[in-house]
């Protein structure tokens, strides 16, 4: 139980560093959430796990860095909420999982302008980190026994970078270019929330997730790309050939 004294302490921080004191607070809460008061796991106990983002954000521009700390703490206190709930409610662990990602992807989209919106670059790759994962979900009601199709398995879909495999892009493509990377970041966002909501209630056979999430997420991730190129060699770049890039592996 991370005490008054210890959260004022982190709060007299200042900058990314106050995030990072402050996340590693809310991290002790959060692994707390599950025990009772004798300091022991509550059997069953059903919290979520979320990827980190404040060492994904990159350089923050000091014009935008108190918009993103808040919006990192918002990140963190959706958790918190999420698995107080979650307490209570454990067999409403899929619909959290869905509303935590709701809320994340809004989060993370307000931290890419509070970026953009004072001249920095917008980080790679903050869509893929919306979605959520159960920890210790296999006595919450749902059926699911801690296997590998359980929750505490749930998978994630692993897709090869694209940012750093483009050529130079000419200026007038960059805004094209920025917004095709953003929705490549949410397809794989997507994808692994529906993997978190197949963990949670299995569904479809053996080769369901090739078939309903894997083969159609590379057909959306192909459509982006062509995009992409179309976007650079419109502009007067030379087109490149990211074909290789469309198929993504799961984790």
């Amino acid at each position: 139980m991370v005490t008054r004294t210890q959260k004022q302490a982190v709060l007299k921080l200042g900058g990314i560093g106050a995030v990072a004191a402050l996340l590693l607070g809310a991290g002790l809460q959060l692994a707390s959430a599950g025990e009772n008061s004798r300091g022991t796991r509550a059997a069953g106990a059903v919290t979520v796990s979320c990827p980190s983002v404040a060492d994904r954000v990159g350089a923050v521009p000091a014009a935008a860095r108190a918009g993103v700390d808040q919006e990192l703490r918002n990140l963190e206190q959706q958790i918190v909420n999420v698995n107080a709930r979650l307490a209570r409610e454990p067999g409403q662990a899929a619909n959290q999982l869905n509303d935590i990602a709701g809320k994340r992807r809004a989060v993370l989209d307000r931290i890419r302008l509070n970026i953009t919106r004072v001249g920095g670059t917008a980080p790679a790759g903050l869509e893929s980190l919306a979605g959520c994962v159960l920890n210790g979900a296999d006595n919450a009601g749902n059926g699911n026994t801690g296997d590998a199709g359980g929750v505490a398995g749930a998978r994630t879909v692993n897709c090869p970078s694209v940012s750093d495999k483009l050529p130079a892009i000419p200026a007038a493509a960059a805004a094209g270019v920025e917004r095709e990377l953003g929705n490549l970041d949410r397809e794989i966002a997507n994808a692994n929330a529906r993997l978190a909501r197949l963990a949670v209630k299995p569904e479809g056979g053996p080769n369901f997730v090739q078939n309903a999430i894997l083969g159609p997420l590379k057909s959306k991730r192909t459509a982006v790309l062509d995009r992409i190129e179309i976007d650079i060699n419109r502009a007067g770049g030379q087109r490149p050939n990211l074909d290789a890039l469309a198929t993504c592996t799961l984790n």
